[in-house]
């Protein structure tokens, strides 16, 4: 894999974040992680980009979708983060991906052919998790 650093702005919001990216030939890149700042951009995504004035990346168009469902929760600070890392590893283990961002954040990359339902595990380990809706 060719993993790269590129710096990326989202005229949008105005702002800058830096990804860690597989660089599929000069100008077309695949999501290695989620991008906390732009929820279009999470693993497994794939866009062109164009390089801009300042020298930075603007994504022109994403040419291929994740193929993992991905949902974003705010942790609750009543349980441990050994609780939330069972869960986490689980999900691992089944080519899935958890992701937790600023402490409190986690992202969750679920692949199409899970045979739990996270609904019911979170449910089950009584998390009390907050969805993030975009």
């Amino acid at each position: 894999m060719n993993e790269v650093k590129i710096e990326v702005y989202n005229k949008k919001e105005k702002v800058t974040t830096t990804l860690y990216v597989e660089q599929l030939s000069e100008n077309k890149f695949r999501m290695i992680d989620n991008d906390f700042c732009n929820p279009k951009l999470t693993l497994g995504t794939e866009f062109e980009t164009k390089i801009n004035e300042e020298q930075k990346h603007e994504i022109i168009k994403i040419t291929k979708k994740s193929d993992f469902i991905t949902r974003r929760f705010g942790l609750t600070p009543n349980h441990k983060e050994s609780d939330y890392r069972m869960l986490g590893e689980e999900l691992t283990k089944r080519g899935g991906f958890w992701q937790v961002d600023l402490g409190s954040i986690a992202t969750v990359n679920i692949p199409k052919d899970f045979e739990f339902d996270i609904d019911q595990i979170i449910k089950d380990l009584d998390l009390k998790l907050v969805e993030i809706r975009d």
